[in-house]
């Protein structure tokens, strides 16, 4: 089957939107026409092979569309269903059968490994060359793709499918680690470091959860504006201003309760974990090289019994998780589609530089 499709040809190279061939569908899969897919962070640190995820790809892993077809041994969904696509996991492993499927004993294999189980592609190229798949187990950016079953959320036929497909990865990754991970009481004071969209979901969510003070860090002044309108209560430049300082003065000198990182930069991490205060708890979800590291103050930072921690995808189940964040959605409590901004799918250059350069928070392509 002939389908169109935006191929990562080789490291830092721009998407190309072209025609791929697209093979038989498995007995454990479901063929999914794409409506809209999100573009997130991962994809482009994934083009610049942070990971290495064999290259060329048809990248995208916040797909959403509608149910063409079903391989025989699927169950979750039926041809016509409309479903909402997130991460890959085996179902059969300890993390997973104890509900923990964001941590998955096989999560690099079935999510950046780019082939199925037995190592074929589900693209091929004109000339029979094959092409990187399954990315996230479905590359949504494609018209059509074969996608994992374990990565399909099954959604009402109600639902705007080109607004709620980024709550595939990164929304749900910043919900998710407030929510599910960090859990702060009512009161808390919490901070995100990264404005994006992963730092926009943490937010919304620290808003649900009842924190009393909210700060957004960023060193974007539009993404700062957009954050005190989803419901930060503070905002901080960090090139015009000293955050610890500001830190200090909106805690009262007690210290955060709670902190995200989503940048990865470990010098950011430090200033997170830093302003602690006692038994405060500080978790990291940007994605860094392999091999980074960063230095921890263990010495007066001792008495305060703080926490680190990493946390992937927000701790949680999409299946369960994504539907919970709609329902809030729907009640008002949940603006998340005050940080999207739709392209045509033909436009994918545009929505990959726009978001590097802070002029989109979260691009959606359309099909």
């Amino acid at each position: 089957m002939l389908v169109e499709a935006a191929v990562i040809a080789s490291k830092g190279a721009a998407p190309t939107v072209t025609h791929v061939e697209l093979d038989d569908l498995r007995s454990n899969e479901v063929r999914v026409r794409m409506v809209a897919s999100g573009v997130c962070h991962t994809d482009a640190i994934i083009r610049d092979q942070v990971y290495p995820t064999p290259l060329p790809a048809v990248l995208g892993h916040e797909g959403a569309g509608v149910v063409e077809q079903i391989g025989a041994e699927v169950t979750r969904v039926q041809v016509g269903d409309h479903v909402l696509l997130s991460a890959n996991s085996c179902g059969a492993c300890v993390q997973c059968l104890a509900g923990s499927p964001a941590y998955c004993e096989d999560l690099f294999a079935r999510n950046f490994g780019a082939r199925r189980a037995d190592g074929s592609t589900a693209f091929t190229s004109d000339d029979g060359q094959p092409i990187s798949s399954h990315f996230f187990g479905q590359s949504s950016f494609s018209s059509y793709s074969n996608v994992a079953e374990r990565s399909l959320v099954k959604l009402d036929e109600d639902i705007d499918l080109t607004l709620v497909a980024p709550l595939g990865c990164g929304i749900q990754t910043g919900a998710g680690s407030v929510l599910n991970e960090l859990r702060p009481p009512l009161g808390s004071t919490f901070a995100v470091f990264g404005a994006g969209a992963v730092g926009a979901g943490a937010l919304m969510a620290a808003v649900i959860a009842g924190c009393s003070r909210i700060v957004a860090i960023d060193i974007n002044d539009d993404r700062l504006a957009l954050a005190r309108e989803l419901g930060a209560t503070d905002t901080i430049n960090s090139r015009a201003e000293d955050v610890a300082a500001r830190l200090q003065d909106i805690t009262d000198g007690k210290g955060l309760g709670y902190a995200l990182d989503t940048t990865g930069r470990p010098e950011v991490l430090r200033v997170a974990a830093d302003a602690l205060g006692t038994r405060g708890a500080v978790a990291l979800v940007g994605a860094s090289l392999p091999g980074t590291e960063v230095a921890f103050e263990i010495g007066e930072s001792l008495n305060k019994g703080w926490s680190f921690r990493t946390i992937i995808q927000g701790s949680s189940v999409p299946q369960v998780f994504i539907p919970q964040l709609i329902g809030l959605w729907r009640q008002g409590r949940f603006p998340f589609e005050k940080i999207i901004r739709h392209y045509p799918f033909a436009q994918i250059e545009d929505a990959f530089a726009d978001s590097e350069q802070g002029r989109t928070v979260k691009p959606v392509l359309v099909y």
